[in-house]
């Protein structure tokens, strides 16, 4: 009876050959930050080098929002990318779009494919990493005029099925 083959793991200079040949990542946006939305609190993240505290907690408020959007000021930074599963990134994003930021709605499911990543804390710093190197994708989110007039339209429609019943 013959013992059946078994591949030899690859020799250490032909993996390291084949590791060295895949693109090397630019940095597209140092000034990067990225938040992660939670009901009672947000998490942001920023570049290490730029600030003392890489990693801050915000509450949900109103004055935390704009408490949040001074601290992105401060350091310098342009643009944001936040992650929500929820309605609460709605005046977040309003409040930061209104100071001057450019910001992007991530879909939660394209950034949270790598395992291991539990915290709020580490969600927002790889989600910082991934916004500084481009990686990440914004969902459509309509003008002003257009989202007022979706409000409007989705109202009229659920009034007309309340008149029905």
């Amino acid at each position: 009876m013959t013992k059946p083959r078994t591949r030899d793991p690859l020799p250490d200079r032909r993996s390291q050959r084949i590791a060295e040949k895949g693109p090397d990542l630019k940095l597209v946006d140092p000034n990067a930050a990225a938040i992660d939305i939670g009901s009672t609190m947000h998490t942001a993240a920023v570049n290490p080098s730029s600030c003392d505290m890489s990693v801050s907690a915000f509450g949900t408020f109103t004055q935390d929002l704009h408490a949040l959007a001074d601290c992105f000021l401060d350091c310098g930074f342009t643009s944001v990318a936040m992650e929500s599963t929820g309605v609460y990134w709605i005046p977040a994003f309003e409040i930061l779009e209104a100071r001057g930021f450019e910001v992007i709605l991530v879909n939660a499911r394209y950034a949270k494919n790598v395992p291991g990543r539990k915290t709020d804390v580490s969600d927002a710093g790889w989600l910082r990493q991934l916004h500084s190197y481009g990686l990440l994708r914004g969902s459509f989110r309509p003008d002003a005029e257009i989202a007022t007039l979706r409000v409007y339209m989705r109202q009229r429609e659920r009034l007309t099925k309340y008149a029905a019943a």
